[in-house]
């Protein structure tokens, strides 16, 4: 499958790579077309590997992530193009964390509203997905880095969509446990739990950690 990654962090990189060792063919997006962190990376990964503009990127994938920082994914997701995102699933990672004051960061959006939904509605040819948000990018590709069950949560519209994120999440990355909130509003839930996530994170000096739901038998 061709895959758009829009963002070059370590976020990006970590699912980029992880893709590519899959056999799929990603292409990396940036603002600038020679983004020296997205040539590093292409030039490591081999064939499979390209990189480009978020545009390219979002006009190469079948399927999109948005690893972009929160506070500024509405307009890196503008500079990609509304018609690339036409028809396709939209997987959005990112969460609404400004760090204007300092640690621990707050929420630019939350309560009423979240990134996820705000997404979608600006981009309403997009099939937006909200998910892997609440782990560290590590776990995000790898979860049995952490031992016993834990979970992973979804939101989205559009059922087909969810099918598709689901096949990924489960079969390419090893997740056992993904449950689905429901649709797009369900996003505020998932990306508040990152105040909570960075204050545990303080505390063990550590990402590498995951929630587990329990219900009654």
């Amino acid at each position: 499958m061709k895959i758009g990654i829009l963002g070059t962090g370590m976020v990006g990189q970590t699912i980029a790579t992880k893709l590519v060792e899959l056999g799929h063919e990603v292409k990396m997006g940036s603002r600038i077309a020679k983004n020296e962190q997205a040539v590093e990376w292409t030039s490591r990964m081999g064939q499979n590997a390209s990189h480009g503009t978020f545009a390219d990127a979002a006009e190469f994938g079948e399927v999109l992530f948005n690893c972009t920082h929160g506070m500024n994914s509405l307009d890196a997701l503008q500079a990609a193009g509304k018609l690339n995102f036409a028809g396709k699933v939209l997987i959005d990672v990112s969460n609404p964390l400004d760090f204007s004051k300092g640690f621990p960061p707050t929420l630019s959006v939350c309560n009423d509203d979240s990134l996820g939904e705000q997404i979608q509605r600006t981009f309403p040819e997009a099939k937006v997905v909200k998910t892997l948000n609440t782990v560290s990018a590590q776990v995000m590709i790898n979860p049995s880095l952490l031992p016993g069950d834990h979970d992973l949560f979804m939101s989205g519209n559009n059922a087909d969509a969810k099918g598709v994120v689901r096949m990924i999440l489960e079969e390419w990355f090893g997740w056992k446990v993904v449950i689905d909130l429901g649709d797009i509003t369900t996003a505020r839930g998932a990306e508040q739990l990152l105040p909570l996530w960075a204050r545990l994170a303080a505390i063990w000096k550590t990402g590498q950690f995951n929630f587990h739901v329990v219900r009654p038998a």
